[in-house]
């Protein structure tokens, strides 16, 4: 049986590319990315990983005092606290950290009083460490996010009173 055109394009897909694959596969877990995709010499490539976003979302919702539905908990307690007078929210997308390494000091604990400035924590984005600077003086009144924590653009971090 004669091999058709689609066939070859695989063999040579899979004898070329591997490393490619791996490569991507490894980029993913040294990024924090969820999905890559590239395109090059008519070869379409994507490589995603599944994550659990509902995971991560509850942990804002549970230091809230007041009991919500389930349905609407996280939705409707990240969209209270993102309109919070005081909300320091994500600049970019990447995962948070409390301390400059791991085993540190963190730079904030509640009940905190910190200046216009002082660093709140670090985002991790592409292997760099973004410090996030607090836009105003006041007191820590919540850490919305978990050491280690991948955070969106736009998301809550920390409440500042």
């Amino acid at each position: 049986m004669a091999r058709q055109p689609d066939d070859k394009a695989a063999a040579k897909f899979s004898s070329e590319d591997s490393a490619l694959v791996r490569e991507l596969a490894l980029l993913l877990d040294e990024t924090s990315l969820t999905e890559i995709e590239i395109e090059r010499a008519g070869l379409r490539l994507r490589v995603a990983r599944n994550i659990s976003v509902a995971a991560t979302m509850p942990m804002p919702v549970a230091a809230a005092p007041v009991a919500l539905p389930a349905a609407a908990a996280p939705a409707s307690a990240a969209a209270d606290l993102s309109k919070h007078p005081g909300a320091v929210t994500s600049p970019m997308v990447g995962t948070a950290y409390w301390a400059p390494e791991p085993g540190a000091k963190p730079f904030i604990e509640v009940g905190n009083k910190v200046s216009v400035g002082q660093t709140l924590l670090i985002i991790e984005a592409m292997k760099t460490m973004n410090q996030i600077p607090s836009p105003r003086a006041g007191t820590v009144t919540q850490i919305l996010v978990e050491d280690g924590q991948p955070v969106e653009y736009g998301e809550p971090l920390v409440i500042i009173e």
